[in-house]
């Protein structure tokens, strides 16, 4: 029996309690929304667990269009210009909603905000919260907020598992609870799902983190963005903790660098050495494991005993895997962490979907282009919760429409998935292994079982990495490995992937003989 919340019909329902969905629903306030979220309120989000902080050009010797450059520059040809100044420019007024909803900010001794400077930035501009512990700190704020605002309504312990559709237009969404399934009636919905680590084994994202918005978005017929782009973050903590710890790139913005088992400084000979942007580092570090070495972070000439003052996080995380970063070399190995792909929207988080919006990390705006610059995720996460809300506020609510959900969906299992993506959609990729990923995935990807969700979006990062053939950001191929000179975004919705899938994979040939 599924069980239809009328008493919320009507209101904005937004999927994620990361910091897009967060703000989104402060955002609307005091228009009644709803936040769907499956674990507690801000909890298991990527958002969280961020330490490096906001990237706003608010030094005085910054300004918005030195950060459009260097934005630009990391996403290597393939932002959208446009987007990119319009988000890059609210960022000051992100950062004032920040700090009006609860978020205290690190100030020097004179009040002023305290900047950090992170890999590929050409200023001190990384605005954090509690040294690197700024996600957990931003979060913690918001939560609060939320919690005291009374037109939000907090579901805990629902799990989305599909858009339901009035034709071409949203109606409702069918979500997995405690005691059996529920609908939600409304013609406004937001996904502030978060990101697709939980598809790798090697991953700083909550394992539970598959590309779930991705996957309603894609069956509900969104259209899909550059879903090739997946960031491997250079300085993941090498250990057997899944997910892996992530050792900020502002460690080395404070003068850490990279040794391998050699004691050689191999990225002394790289252009921006340590601080190149996150695809040069990860490929640096990729290639010296690919031979069989070992790489290490050295922070003890810049940090020394200041190491835990700085990064408390960080050190007690090492801590953990018995390491002191003020006396030993810290291991480290690249792990995915970020994807520039998504949903496709427009500047205000539209879908190609009526009814349908998305910010965060699930979303595709044109920000990062072929990668993204360190710390503006948090920063398109602010800027697009609020931009969608606004958006929201002038769009029709209707809670009427089609209530017939079907049979719930069974939970998503990405355990069959990882193995595949790990093996063939990691830092370097080839024409061979990215066919093995299609012709494994295509079956799941079509099936009704619990790895479907999962496959699909597995698949789609597949079909796009196979149709581009060059070398660009975060997507490298050994086979294509230069730039192509007239190379551009690409978008797609799942009928045309699965058909592209289905005309070259051996598993969709064979059945079809």
């Amino acid at each position: 029996m599924t069980e239809i919340l009328e008493q919320l019909a009507g209101r904005t329902v937004i999927v994620g309690s990361g910091l897009a969905g967060l703000m989104t629903a402060l955002t609307l306030a005091p228009e009644p929304s709803v936040i769907v979220t499956r674990a507690a309120l801000g909890a298991e989000t990527s958002s969280a667990w961020a330490q490096g902080g906001i990237a706003a050009s608010m030094g005085v010797d910054d300004r918005a269009e030195l950060h459009l450059a260097d934005t630009l520059a990391a996403g290597d040809g393939l932002c959208d210009p446009a987007v990119a100044a319009g988000i890059i420019a609210e960022a000051p007024a992100a950062i004032a909603a920040l700090e009006q909803a609860g978020v205290r900010f690190d100030r020097n001794a004179a009040g002023e905000l305290s900047l950090g400077l992170e890999a590929a930035h050409s200023r001190h501009r990384i605005v954090h919260a509690e040294g690197d512990g700024s996600g957990a700190a931003i979060i913690a704020a918001l939560v609060r907020a939320v919690i005291q605002t009374p037109s939000i309504t907090v579901l805990e312990g629902f799990e989305a598992r599909r858009i339901l559709m009035n034709g071409k237009r949203v109606a409702g969404l069918h979500c997995a609870t405690a005691s059996g399934a529920a609908v939600l009636r409304t013609s406004r919905v937001v996904l502030a799902t978060g990101g697709i680590g939980g598809l790798y084994d090697a991953t700083t994202n909550p394992m539970g983190n598959f590309g779930q918005g991705i996957a309603l978005a894609a069956r509900a017929g969104a259209v899909l963005a550059d879903m090739e782009f997946v960031q491997f973050h250079p300085t993941a903590l090498d250990s057997r903790r899944r997910p892996l710890a992530l050792v900020s790139e502002a460690v080395r913005g404070e003068g850490a660098f990279l040794l391998n088992e050699k004691g050689e400084r191999f990225m002394a000979r790289i252009t921006g050495a340590e601080l190149a942007p996150r695809d040069v580092v990860a490929r640096a570090i990729s290639a010296e494991i690919a031979r069989g070495g070992k790489v290490f972070l050295d922070a003890r000439d810049a940090l020394g005993s200041r190491f835990a003052a700085r990064f408390p996080v960080i050190a007690a995380l090492c801590g953990e895997a018995g390491i002191d970063p003020a006396t030993d070399l810290i291991p480290v190995r690249p792990a995915v962490h970020y994807h520039m792909g998504g949903v496709a929207t427009d500047a205000n988080g539209r879908s190609s979907v009526p009814g349908l919006w998305v910010a965060g990390e699930a979303a595709s705006t044109g920000l990062h282009g072929a990668n993204r610059l360190a710390s503006n995720s948090l920063l398109e996460a602010a800027v697009m919760g609020m931009r969608a809300a606004r958006d929201i506020s002038g769009a029709p609510a209707s809670g009427a429409g089609c209530t017939i959900a079907g049979k719930l969906p069974a939970p998503a299992d990405a355990s069959l998935i990882r193995p595949i993506v790990s093996r063939h959609l990691g830092v370097l990729r080839n024409a061979g292994a990215l066919q093995g990923a299609i012709a494994s995935l295509l079956p799941l990807a079509e099936g009704d079982g619990a790895a479907a969700d999962p496959a699909i979006v597995a698949l789609l990062i597949a079909v796009f990495a196979s149709l581009r053939m060059e070398s660009r950001g975060a997507h490298a191929r050994t086979d294509f490995p230069l730039k192509l000179a007239n190379a551009g975004r690409r978008q797609m919705n799942l009928s045309q992937a699965l058909e592209i899938a289905r005309a070259t994979s051996p598993y969709s040939l064979a059945r079809s003989a």
